[in-house]
């Protein structure tokens, strides 16, 4: 048993006696001696207390109160209701010799009457009762917590991760038709299912208030053409054999368009899909897709835009007028004299001759590796195994900032242009007129109405202006943070070539071999890989 201690009021005296503990019972607490003592009215100097207790800690003390007499101490308690009403905890105090106790229900209907409605633990309370232990605090009272309920979600059958790469040889080369990134689908296969959201059960503090459990979330399936939706509307199944994929939160099933080659035979192409192309894709021709475009040819001086991806498995010599647009990734076996812009990342053996944009990497790792020429722009790494060319090709690689805020910046650059010519001529003829108010002339009312129109575009401009030059001002902070991004190269890299970080840059002046170029205390240093 726990230390206790309790009040002798005899005739004349009242003194406190203090009781070691037993077996395993914890020794009485100085704190509780003195919160007993000032809860019953009585006086005593802390250090002789402090010596008691110590004592007490091995055989039975007494200390002397005072010489008043005094009534006998019935049982108490002290109760201690936790801040968020949950838990309720009760400390007991012995009777003084030959006071009365205390009696469960007694202290069930005094928990009534402090407000606890809800949790009262009859068993513990005459647990205590039963075996007391005083100086301990006792659990007499929970509240019921709420059951928190679960949000809706939804499990989709096919991968939604855009982010596969192609699979590179033993023998260097990449493997264009293993990416793991068209999701093939048959008729009648399921898509998509939704689990419902199952929502919380309330709970119940100890005054009776009720706690809500948190809000949960609902999902709904979004899909487009080509799908099926359950009559419960938690499953979808795909109508057609074709290809799924999640945009924007959407499933939809393009099913593939397919043919031998894109030229004279079929003409421009534009489809709502995928596109499959056997064959080649010759000069001067354009295919659009939404989906994805994979050429098992080659490409030629063409245009080639995509809402997915782009794979070319033989490559693609631009002749100067080839352009690639992909919102997702670029494939090629090799990418010679053509523009290639996309979302995603870059791969490809050799890049030769041509201006390469990723809003991710830019991967030239392959058998043969090189990047000769051009320019190479991407928001995160560069890795290649052969850069610039021996023979002084000029070559640029620029990383670290997305592709797009620079054209973003232009494209405002170029907005403010023109609103600030069109306020140059707005501005004077609002001064004119606000000047002719003043001296009292009178205006037409055509006049009013068309200096009423004025001064609202030059309100609008003036805005727009403030507006772009604020965007400009983000997206400046945002080009210039180019994390960790870096240029590797696992081979060589010869002097003359270019290497753009941020806002920061330098040019190769002796060849070099397996290294990596960073950004570092604003410089670019070129460092072992």
């Amino acid at each position: 048993m726990n230390g206790y201690f309790r009040l002798v009021n005899r005739e004349g005296a009242s003194s406190l006696k203090l009781f070691p503990p037993t077996g395993e019972g914890k020794p009485i607490d100085v704190l509780d001696v003195l919160e007993y003592l000032t809860m019953k009215d009585y006086a005593c100097e802390l250090s002789v207390i402090k010596r008691a207790v110590e004592g007490a800690e091995k055989e039975e003390q007494e200390i002397r109160l005072g010489n008043e007499t005094r009534l006998k101490e019935r049982e108490c308690y002290k109760l201690t209701i936790r801040p968020d009403k949950m838990q309720a905890y009760a400390r007991f105090y012995a009777a003084s010799e030959g006071g009365e106790d205390m009696t469960a229900q007694e202290m069930i209907s005094d928990l009534e009457l402090r407000g606890i409605k809800c949790g009262i633990l009859v068993d513990a309370i005459k647990g205590f009762f039963k075996r007391k232990e005083y100086c301990e605090d006792i659990l007499v009272a929970e509240g019921k917590a709420p059951v928190q309920g679960k949000n809706a979600y939804i499990e989709y059958k096919f991968n939604t991760d855009k982010k596969a790469k192609p699979t590179l040889n033993n023998d260097g080369s990449v493997d264009f038709f293993h990416l793991n990134i068209l999701n093939h689908c048959d008729k009648g296969e399921v898509l998509a299912v939704l689990h419902p959201e199952e929502p919380g059960t309330p709970g119940m503090n100890l005054l009776g208030e009720v706690i809500q459990p948190a809000e949960v979330k609902k999902a709904t399936l979004k899909y487009g053409r080509n799908i099926d939706l359950s009559e419960d509307k938690m499953t979808l199944t795909a109508r057609v054999n074709g290809h799924v994929e999640l945009v924007d939160g959407a499933v939809f099933v393009s099913d593939e368009l397919t043919v031998e080659n894109v030229d004279t035979s079929t003409g421009n192409i534009d489809y709502e899909g995928n596109v499959q192309i056997n064959g080649n894709v010759a000069t001067n021709f354009k295919v659009k897709a939404k989906g994805d475009i994979v050429v098992k040819g080659v490409v030629e001086g063409a245009v080639l835009e995509a809402g997915g991806n782009i794979v070319i498995a033989r490559g693609m010599n631009g002749m100067g007028r080839g352009i690639l647009k992909a919102g997702g990734n670029i494939i090629s076996k090799f990418l010679e004299n053509a523009t290639a812009q996309a979302k995603g990342y870059v791969a490809s053996e050799s890049i030769l001759h041509s201006r390469v944009t990723a809003g991710g990497e830019v991967n030239v790792d392959g058998r043969r590796g090189f990047i000769t020429g051009g320019k190479v722009c991407a928001t995160g790494n560069v890795n290649v195994k052969t850069l610039g060319s021996n023979m002084g090709a000029d070559t640029v690689v620029e990383i670290g900032a997305d592709p797009g805020i620079k054209e973003r910046i232009s494209e405002l650059q170029k907005q403010i242009a023109e609103d600030t010519k069109l306020l140059q001529t707005v501005q004077p003829t609002l001064l004119s007129a606000r000047q002719k108010l003043a001296k009292g002339a009178k205006l037409s009312p055509e006049q009013i109405k068309q200096i009423q129109s004025m001064a609202a575009l030059n309100k609008e401009k003036t805005d727009a202006v403030a507006a772009a030059g604020r965007e400009i001002e983000e997206l400046q902070k945002n080009a210039a943070n180019t994390g960790e991004s870096m240029v590797r190269v696992k081979g060589e890299v010869y002097p003359g070539t270019k290497i753009c970080i941020g806002d920061v840059s330098m040019v190769v002046q002796k060849t070099a071999h397996y290294c990596r170029f960073v950004r570092e205390r604003g410089d670019v240093k070129m460092m072992p890989f």
